[in-house]
């Protein structure tokens, strides 16, 4: 996390509900002999306090796991670099913006039994946002399809004890800096850009 204040004042509350929204993240360890990531879409529960994610057992976070492991799931959202010439002010330099949110806590493995349930529950958040489109379930796969992919993965809770966001939008320039940065990252084929230009201004109404 980025050690400004000015970046991180952003409600424990609102954290929880981007990295919630996003539902994908990198989730870190310790291994015995370095640092262990794996890439994974996870659930957090309405009252914010675990998430349910799962691991191929191949993964070696799964193969490395003990009762009550330190993790960190970092969650990325839209980043831009910003050039110092668009700020319209003299003696910048170029900066990077972005939004993360960290979640810390302790990663516990869940009986196998309660696998299915959380696929079911996983295939069917994401299935709503897409549109139109009838969801698809578990249930139309054929008999004995669904438990034989299962036996890859395995499933686990992630316990969260903080959350930790940087919303890095030039926060500590003038607000006619801002503008001036957000209209020229408006202007950029990039999406990344123009989220952050449109988060920018929100942020200035």
């Amino acid at each position: 996390m980025h050690p400004n204040p000015a970046f991180r004042a952003t409600p424990m509350q609102d954290n929880l509900a981007f990295a919630r929204a996003r539902g994908f993240g990198v989730l870190s360890v310790n291994g015995a002999e370095g640092p262990l990531a794996a890439h994974v879409p996870f659930l957090i529960s309405e009252d914010g306090s675990f998430a349910e994610l799962h691991l191929a057992r191949s993964n070696p976070i799964a193969r490395a796991f003990t009762a009550g492991l330190p993790a960190l799931i970092a969650v990325s959202g839209p980043d831009a670099y910003v050039s110092p010439d668009w700020y319209g002010s003299d003696d910048q330099v170029p900066t990077w913006n972005y939004i993360a949110v960290h979640l810390r806590g302790v990663l516990s493995a869940l009986p196998e039994g309660a696998l299915r349930s959380h696929v079911d529950a996983l295939s069917a958040e994401h299935e709503a946002r897409l549109l139109p489109k009838v969801p698809w379930v578990s249930e139309k796969m054929s008999e004995g399809a669904m438990p034989r992919m299962m036996r890859m993965i395995l499933p686990f809770r992630f316990q969260i004890s903080a959350v930790e966001g940087t919303w890095k939008l030039n926060q500590n320039k003038t607000p006619e800096v801002r503008a001036s940065a957000a209209h020229h990252l408006a202007e950029q084929a990039d999406p990344g850009a123009q989220a952050i230009a449109a988060l920018i201004r929100q942020d200035l109404e």
